[in-house]
Formats: structure tokens, sequence, C-alpha cells
């Protein structure tokens, strides 16, 4: 059946235009379940459920949940419990449009087949026998809202009726779950079985705890909140967008302050890629909104603009809800005295765009018996803390739980949430690396089998088809080099002399495009994750592991594809001819670094594969020190490497790493490789190339460094990357070797994540810390998607593969680059935070012990010392919340703090006691407490692990 609507309408230039719009009715669509005797089919997805054992519905019945219930109860409806569920396509269309997140995981639930969820197409079915149609047309004047609601009633009685005669003793029933009272009215006014979400829950005798993954609604957020209003109302959205446009108001991403739970800043986006912060203070200010929300704010007079705190300030504990915060915004004022410039300040005025997802943490337990509310404790100290209902709050002290935020009224002093899920007893190692990969969101679930489906069948060998479009170096003498125990080996690299007394440098990295095809569930996979996450002791592929351990792998004395760059270089390095080819190789041999570095320097050696890594260690040397004379920066960042005991995967020992020549030598070819292709792919494809860049910092990220090189009497130059990169070459103190590291050290904190971006949608292509005008990533396809697109653009570019739409598509690959972007921050964030957990480990396991360190950064109330044996950093606060606070005099201006007359200056060598602080299991500590110098009469209060974000970020060697 056919149903079409013509109307007309004006077009930009003046003219009509005619617009057709045809809806196609069908009369065979299935309702699905196994007990129809109408229009039953060979496999039932819906089926009698006897274990939901309900007060309300003693008979068996299906559940039909409106769109409301979708959004706000999805971790109801992910519960084991639930199955037998009707999701119509009206719901499925609506949940799509307003929540990206929520739609993928309801599409995750029909696809799994022990919920039998059942999507039915109501907007296209016709029943001939029933002469109703399921397929409403919207009436005059009524709204899309109303029009969905009355599709939902309609479906929901056609399933009533269809069912009345279903082959069941008990009869057979439809459940309408709304949360909304007027759509509730009209179901039951219309006969329906009809039940609020939260009826339906309670109603479970059997699964009690069932209650506390329930959302509040509306109608219950004002039952667990004081009268008091506590925060200014959030203006409506359409007040806030006139108000963004005319100026009135500023909108951007709300960032709240790790250090200082009073303190926020919001990156206000302007014209092109320039972005101002600014500063929030005080809860009022800060009004409800959390980490990450998009948010409007209202600029401050510029005489209430202040500097931002210099002190950290953690939420001391649970308030009642009728505390104002007035002794809060006492102990701010107290804390930006003295502070840095004043910034422009404002505050958020409304929310745009929630950002909420489920947080990880531990249940704070009321000291009120049998209570119910409780507070929760996120274990990101950026998120505030949450008040639940649970009635099985002594099973969960003590457990790592997920919980999720419902809404934040304005007369409560934290926001309300349900429970959504346990994750295990705090502390075990399973449960904190849980933690850690949930809160920063990476996927790390088994993958699907519809994504296995696309692996390659086994056993898998190159075939004459692979042959005939490559090139065959299996002949060379190819090797790879790699940290010890990799087994996704991406590169390896050949070199050989050319009669012409030039040499031939090949670097040659996984097939991995060959694999993945665009488009299918396997590269949808890849491109979602984005990156392999390297923990300690773990790693969470991008792909299965048959491609990255196996046949992506280049391991040694097997025949590989690969994609290859083959330059030839002259003596000076310089390259004559550069050339690409999809190829075939087999490594003659997988070393470390250790194992390479001891082949160069054997001079007993002389075998084919020594004779290649001396060639390639030889013009490395040449290619560093060219790019070094460009201006690439040399920098710093400690890193350390943990030997795990076998058996019980603890770290034994912890040390920083050492790099060898060799590591230079791998990477200097990768940087040559990324470059070459860089300019391959643009040179091809100047709208739609994926680049690499590195934007210049500004001037006020040098600040610290430009403060810790004048205490020592140098001046630091950073005009340009060249500039920075000689004043750290000469940057030098007599009878202390360490401090130009540590001056680097500092000097990676002042720069800029690098990004992925399309070409077409930028035009600042170029890399600062590489001192290079363009650069993509080629080398690593195993763990980093990017390098997969640059694949196949490389591969179009030489005629060995076909394009597709998205590949050309310049909106799709920035969409693309946002995503990769987002997913390597996550990334780095969780290795750090991994590391540090195994750091804890590790001293839990040593016990208390003294370390020599340096001063990294100087505070109102602390010092900051880096122990560069362990590449661990640490804050000594000197103020005891429990004892009177030591004689504190700060400088900012020269960055140095006095302590009862002891004068603490950037990079002073100091003695620490380092031990775990275990008395807070969800957030233990690395205590630090000064040994030397001695400070009469100073109590040190125990510090915490310093964790430096995106400044603390590596160049992309």
């Amino acid at each position: 059946m056919l149903k079409s609507k013509t109307f007309v309408k004006k077009t930009r230039s003046g003219g009509i235009m005619k617009i057709v719009r045809e809806h196609y009715l069908r009369d065979d669509i299935w309702c699905g379940s196994e007990f129809c005797t109408e229009c039953k089919q060979d496999e039932s997805v819906l089926q009698k459920d006897a274990c939901i054992e309900s007060n309300l519905c003693v008979f068996p019945h299906y559940l039909l949940p409106d769109t409301n219930v979708v959004l706000s109860q999805i971790d109801i409806l992910e519960d084991p419990l639930i199955k037998n569920v009707i999701i119509l396509q009206t719901v499925l269309q609506e949940v799509r449009h307003r929540s990206a997140p929520i739609y993928k995981r309801l599409k995750d639930i029909l696809h799994d087949k022990e919920k039998h969820f059942y999507t039915f197409t109501n907007e296209h079915h016709s029943d001939l026998s029933y002469v109703v149609e399921t397929y409403i047309e919207r009436e005059p004047g009524e709204s899309a809202n109303d029009r969905n609601d009355r599709a939902i009633r309609v479906s929901t009685k056609w399933y009533s009726d269809h069912l009345k005669n279903a082959r069941t003793e008990e009869g057979l029933r439809i459940v309408l779950l709304t949360n909304d009272r007027e759509n509730k009215d009209k179901s039951e006014e219309a006969g329906l079985l009809t039940y609020r979400c939260e009826e339906y829950i309670k109603s479970l005798i059997a699964n009690p705890e069932l209650v506390d993954r329930l959302a509040l609604t509306n109608d219950d957020k004002n039952d667990i909140t004081s009268s008091k209003v506590l925060f200014p109302e959030h203006l409506p959205l359409s007040r806030i967008q006139s108000g963004i446009k005319s100026g009135t108001f500023l909108q951007g991403t709300f960032r709240a302050s790790r250090d200082n739970y009073l303190e926020a800043t919001v990156f206000v986006h302007g014209e092109g890629d320039e972005s101002t912060e600014v500063l929030i203070q005080g809860l009022q200010n800060l009004n409800r909104a959390v980490h990450q929300d998009l948010v409007a704010v209202e600029m401050l007079p510029q005489n209430q603009w202040v500097g931002p705190s210099s002190v950290v300030l953690q939420d001391e504990g649970p308030k009642d809800d009728d505390v104002t915060g007035d002794d809060e915004e006492e102990k701010l004022k107290g804390a930006v005295v003295g502070a840095g410039p004043r910034k422009p300040t404002a505050r958020v005025v409304g929310i745009i765009k929630r950002n909420w997802r489920p947080f990880c943490g531990m249940l704070f337990l009321s000291q009120i018996k049998e209570a119910t509310r409780h507070l929760f404790t996120p274990a990101d100290r950026r998120i505030p803390r949450i008040r639940i209902e649970t009635r099985q709050a002594s099973t969960l002290a003590g457990q790592r739980i997920m919980v999720a935020i419902d809404g934040w009224p304005k007369h409560s002093r934290y926001p309300n949430g349900h429970f959504v899920r346990s994750l295990g007893c705090a502390g075990d190692k399973e449960t904190e690396t849980e933690v850690l990969l949930l809160e920063h969101d990476v996927p790390h679930q088994d993958f699907s089998q519809a994504v296995l489906s696309f692996l390659p069948k086994m056993p898998w060998s190159i075939t004459e088809e692979d042959m005939a479009v490559r090139e065959d170096l299996r002949h060379l003498t190819v090797c790879s080099v790699d940290p010890p125990g990799c087994t996704d080996i991406d590169d390896a690299l050949h070199c050989r002399d050319l009669p012409n007394g030039n040499q031939e440098v090949g670097v040659h990295i996984a097939d991995v495009s060959h694999f993945i095809r665009p488009g299918n569930a396997l590269d949808q996979e890849a491109a979602s994750r984005g990156t392999t996450v390297y923990l300690t002791g773990r790693r969470i592929d991008m792909v299965p592991e048959l491609l990255s351990s196996n046949l992506c792998s280049l391991r040694c004395n097997v025949e590989r594809l690969a994609f290859s760059c083959i330059w030839e270089i002259n003596e000076k390095a310089e390259i004559i001819k550069t050339r690409f080819a999809k190829s075939v190789i087999n490594s003659k041999a997988s070393l470390t670094y250790a194992e390479a570095q001891m082949r160069i320097d054997d001079t007993s050696m002389n075998d084919d594969i020594t004779k290649s890594l001396r060639g390639l260690n030889r013009l490395a040397k040449i290619l560093k020190r060219q790019r070094i004379e460009k201006g690439a920066l040399t920098l710093s960042s400690p890193e350390v490497r943990f030997h795990i005991d076998s058996e019980t995967h603890d770290p034994i020992d912890l040390q920083t790493k050492e790099l060898k020549d060799t590591n230079s030598m791998v990477e200097e070819f990768m940087l040559l490789a990324n470059i070459s292709v860089a300019q391959k792919i643009y040179e091809e494809f100047s709208e739609c190339a994926l680049l690499r860049k590195h934007p210049a910092p500004p001037p006020s990220n040098y600040d610290i460094l430009n403060k810790a090189a004048k205490s020592k009497n140098l001046v630091i130059h950073t005009d340009s990357a060249k500039a920075l990169a000689d004043s750290l070459d000469a940057a030098r103190v007599d009878n202390f070797p360490y401090f130009n590291t540590l001056l680097r050290i500092l000097a990676t904190r002042c720069m800029m994540q690098a990004v992925y971006f399309c070409s077409g949608m930028d035009s600042d292509f170029h890399h600062y810390g590489l001192a290079s005008p363009i650069y993509t990533h080629f080398t690593s396809p195993i763990r980093r998607y990017s390098d997969i697109i640059v694949h196949r653009l490389l591969a179009v570019a030489i005629g060995a593969d076909s394009t597709y739409p998205d590949l050309m598509d310049k909106h799709k690959q920035s969409a693309l680059c946002n995503n990769l972007n987002y997913r390597h921050k996550m990334a780095q964030y969780a290795q750090r935070a991994s590391v540090a957990f195994h750091t804890q480990l590790f001293f839990k396991s040593r016990g208390i012990m003294n370390e020599e360190g340096f001063i990294l950064f100087v505070r109102k109330n602390a010092i900051i010392i880096l122990i560069p044996k362990f590449g661990l950093e640490g804050t000594v606060f000197f103020e005891n919340k429990n004892k009177p606070s030591p004689k504190l005099v700060f400088n900012d201006e020269a960055t140095t703090l006095t302590v009862e007359g002891h004068t603490f200056n950037m990079f002073d060598k100091v003695k620490v006691t380092i031990s775990l602080d275990a008395s807070n299991i969800q957030h233990q500590k690395i205590r630090m407490s000064l040994v030397e110098p001695v400070i009469p009469g100073v109590s040190v209060a125990p510090s915490e692990p310093n964790e430096p974000e995106a400044k603390k970020a590596k160049l992309d060697h």
C-alpha cells in the first residue's frame, strides 16, 4: 500500500517546488510473538516470560515502553531480568534523535537474543484483517510529541487486540510503560493496561534489588530535596539561544578543576580555532554544571575578575542540603589571595547539553540507622558527590559501583542519581582496571561475532592473486626492532648498498587495510575504538588478536603482506628518490632495542642483518641532526617500566626506561616515512587527506618555563621552535647535570596536544614539535585507525586500491578525526592511571622508602616533587587541617615558598620518605614526607600523586 502527500514549497530564488512524499505500508509485518495464531513465523522473538513475579501483572505479558521510559530507564531495560519487550519503530526513531549513547545501548539490547526484545515497525504496518493501520497521520494543531504518543497508544491497542486469542492458558496481555501523566490517562481511557515504570518495577516482588536501578522521574526529584533554594534557576533554552545570538551569553565546555571543587574553567569557542578560557568560582556561579557539560555563561564585571586558585582545595565531606555554602565561599576567598594574574570570570546561567555518563566510585554510607539515602563519591574528583537511594548499602560497602545522575534540583547540594551496577571489591586489581577503563571511556568489551565474522578463515596464506598485484621483497634483509615482549609488530626496516654508491632504505608497514575493508563491522569497530590501549600488564586491542598478534604482525621467518615506503638515500642522508608499493616481505629477525644495539656495537658481527642495522643507525644520526638544525624539539618526559611477577602479576620492580641509539634509529625512519606519505596523499587529495598537526603553544604557556629558567639566571627564547630548541641546548648549570632534563620536562608541559585533522577543513598544517610543514601517521596501523585511513588514501594514490565515498568526504573525515583525537587522549589518560595504580601496588609491597628528588613546581601551600629514579611525582603539603599551620610566604613572581624561614625554589634537591597511605581505599595516596631539609615544627600532611593532563603529552615520537 502507498500513501502519498503533495505540497508546494518556495525556493530561495522565488520559484515554486512541488514535493511529493510517499509512505509505504505493508500487511505482512510480523508481530514477533511465539503465541500468535495469525502471523507466526519460523523464528519467534517474544516468548512467554514466567520468571517475572509481579503483584500487578500475575499473567503472561509483554512490556511496551514509551520513548521517555527508554531514555530515562535504560539501566532497567539492560537488566537480565527484563525480557520480552516490544520496542516500537516510533520509539526507536525518537531515541535515535534525542540521545546517540542510549540509542547505541538500545541497539545492543535488541541484538542480544537472550533478552527477547523485538522491534515492531509500526510506522509501516497495516493490518487488513483488523482494518487498522498502526501508522497514523499527524493531525492539524497536534505537536510531533503528541502524535508520537498517540502512535504508541494505537500500536499498544493493536497488539492487545491482535494477541487476545493467543495460545496461552492464562491469556496474554500488553503492558504499556509510561511516566507521562497525560499519556497514562489517555491510555487508561482507551482501556489499555498501563503503569508507570516505577509502579511496575516496584511490583516485582521477587527482585527488590531492581528498584535501586530506577532513575528518578521529575515527580520523584523533589521528594529527596529540601525546600530551600540553593542555586539560581537555569534559564530556558530559548532564552539562552537568543542571549548567545545577541552576545549577552557565551557558550563553551565546562571543565571542573581536579584540585579545587569550588573552581572550574569554561572554554568558550570563538571564530576559527580561537577560544577563550573564562574562570568560574564558587558554588553559586558553578550553578550545578558537571564536568564536560556544554554550558551558557554570563561574563562578570571586570572588577570581579580574579586569579585562579593556587591551593589544593578538596570537598571535605557530605553537606546537608540546607547548607548555603557560605563557609565554602570563605575557603575560596582564602584560596585566591595572592594568586596569579586576574582572568576573565563568569557565572553559569544555563545548561545547553548535559554530558553525563555512568560514574564509577564508592558509597559513603549514611550515619542514620536504617537509612536508604546515601552519598556516592565518584572516583573522578571533578565529579560532585551524587545522592542515591538503595536498600543494599551494607552489601555495597567496600565495593566499586557505577551510578548515573538523574538530575540536579536547585534545592539540593548534590545531584540525584541511581545505582547502575557493582564492579567488584575496591582495591582488587581486576576491579580497579575495569574502573579506569570505564572512567576513561575505553571500549574493552569482547569483539562481537559480527566483527569476528569478517576475519580471514584459517589457515590463511598469501595467494597467487595477492602476489600478482604486489612487489616481491622477500629476498631483502628486513628486520624489526621493538620493545621486549612486543607481539603486535607494525614496522620493519631494511638498508642495503646500491651499485651507484647510494643506499636503499625501506620502511615496511603491516598491510592491515588488506584485511579490514571499508564499512564492514570489523572496520566500524576499529574506527570506534580508534587506538590500542596499553595498560601495565594488559593490552586492549583495536583489532582482534588474529590480526594484531598474528596475520598482521611482521614476525620473523613468516611471509607477511606489507605497505612499503622505499627511498634512495645518499651519503648525506638526502633523499634522491621515493616510491611506495604494496609488497610481500619475510622478516629475517625480530629484535629488541637492546639486541639490535648489541649487534651494532659488536665489531665481530658482520652478517647481513647487522650491516643493515649499522647502515640504518648511521643515516638516522644524520637525519636527527638535520631535524634538530631545522628546529625540531628534543623534550623529556619521565617514563617508567614495571617488572611484573609472572605468577601474581604484581609489580616487583620499577625503573625509568633507558633509551638506546636503536630507539632513535627506529624513530627517525618512522618520522621520515610519515612525512613522505603525508606529502604524497596531500598532493593527490588536497581536500581529504588525513594529517596530523602540532599547534605552537601560546606565549602564556611558557610562563612557568621562563620563571624556572630565570631562577637560575637563564633566559629561554620561545619565539619559535628553533629558538626554544637552541635555548634548551644552551641551558646548563654547573654541578647540576640533571637541570637540563628538568627544564625539558617543564617544556614538555608547555606544549599543546597534537591532533588529527582533515586537510580540506584546516589551513595550518605545521607540526611545531617536529619542525615539519606536513605530517601524518602511517607507521602503526595495527594500533591506530588513523593509519588505516592513511593506508587507504595512499593505496588509491598509487593505484593499488579503489576509493569509496566516505574516504573522499571531508566532513566525514573531519568527524572521524574528532573521534580519533578523543580516543587517543582517553587512551593516554588510561595508560597514566594504570601506571599510577601499579606504582601504588609497588610501594604497598615495598613499604617506606627514602629517595632523593627535585622540586618541579612550587604552590601556595605545597611543593610538587619529581623522583627521577621512579619517574614519580608527588605533592608535599605544608598544611594540616587537624594541626596549626606553619608560617607560609608564597612569592608568585619568583615562584618560591618560604616555610618557617626556609625558602623552597624550583629545582631544589630534597629528600623525602615515600609510602602508601591506604586509609581511603578509593583514593589511595602516595605519601611523601620531607626528610631533608629539616624544618623544625613542620608536620607534613599525606600527599597525592600529581596527575598532569594534556600538558604532559609527548610529541609524536
